[in-house]
């Protein structure tokens, strides 16, 4: 029986990694028969694995197409037009939506040959998107943090509490319900909750 790895045809980057010598075919070929049994992406399987570096393969990826390559720790993660993509197509294709300009939306990538990614994001947002190269590990993380739903934002809080709140004689001065401890405060669990997410993240500083 014929080795799988054989009839394995290189195409897109795997090819380019193979003809300019960052992984040797076998291993390219190797990789792609582990990615398709695991169902991820061939450059999440290479970059997770340490096979190779994400910045190399970005790097890489830039001048061969002569697409813009940039460093997503520059962006803040969390105020992306993340709402102009379906979620599901975000996961599927490992695109994120950095922003828009009139009718173009600029998507970031760390795979450039995924057409089928560009058409599909192009036919859900009725937008032009543009390709911007980024680094795979970076861009995986980004994702994530993009897409969280945050448990409840300040304004939240504080609407849910308004009704614990009565003005008092002094037109100036707002008294918490004695029904309430001082802990309940709104703005005390606000506080509580940056403190508590900057411990689980192991955030060095808070800025306020």
């Amino acid at each position: 029986m014929a080795d799988d790895t054989i009839e394995i045809q290189l195409r897109g980057l795997a090819s380019i990694l193979a003809r300019d010598g960052l992984l040797s075919e076998a291993t390219i070929k190797e990789s792609i028969k582990e990615a398709r049994e695991r169902k991820v992406r061939l450059i999440s399987y290479l970059v997770s694995n340490k096979l190779v570096v994400g910045k190399a393969v970005a790097i890489k990826a830039s001048k061969e197409f002569g697409l813009p390559l940039l460093d997503l720790e520059a962006m803040d993660w969390h105020n992306l037009p993340i709402k102009l993509i379906d979620e599901k197509l975000i996961r599927k294709h490992n695109a994120l939506p950095l922003y828009a300009r009139g009718k173009t939306l600029f998507i970031a990538m760390s795979d450039p040959t995924n057409h089928q990614a560009v058409e599909d994001i192009k036919f859900q947002s009725l937008m032009r998107p543009e390709i911007i190269l980024v680094e795979e590990d970076k861009l995986g993380r980004a994702i994530e943090i993009a897409l969280e739903k945050p448990e409840a934002s300040m304004m939240d809080m504080l609407d849910s509490d308004l009704e614990n709140l009565d003005i008092a004689a002094d037109e100036n001065a707002i008294v918490v319900d004695n029904n309430s401890e001082i802990d309940e405060a709104p703005i005390v669990r606000f506080c509580n909750k940056i403190l508590l997410d900057a411990v689980k993240k192991g955030a060095s500083d808070i800025h306020f």
